[in-house]
């Protein structure tokens, strides 16, 4: 089970990843950002699917999207100097914790 867990972490960085390159690829108009993200999107799937074996649907795939939302958005104001309002820091904390709670109930 504790596998299907570090896969299902493995995952959300790979959602992570292609979200990210898939910015970087400016639609999809540079070589590079594009095949990453192509590779990193089919990776993730896949990695999800795999922790689907042994995870909860539901419960696999909230976590899955979960880290994709915070992660994508702390990489946006990192790399691309997004804003976060006072809002949007409440609302990512409150989906990091609906992660946290949805992994300590399964």
């Amino acid at each position: 089970m504790k596998t299907a867990w570090l896969i299902l972490l493995f995952a959300g960085v790979t959602e992570v990843t292609w979200a990210i390159a898939m910015k970087y690829s400016e639609g999809f108009t540079r070589l590079v950002p594009s095949v990453v993200t192509a590779v990193f999107y089919i990776a993730s799937a896949v990695l999800l699917s795999v922790a689907l074996h042994k995870l909860p649907l539901g419960t696999a795939y909230a976590i899955w999207t979960g880290m994709g939302i915070v992660g994508t958005t702390v990489l946006g104001v990192v790399l691309f100097h997004e804003t976060l309002t006072p809002a949007h820091i409440v609302c990512l904390l409150m989906i990091a914790g609906g992660i946290v709670g949805v992994k300590m109930l399964t």
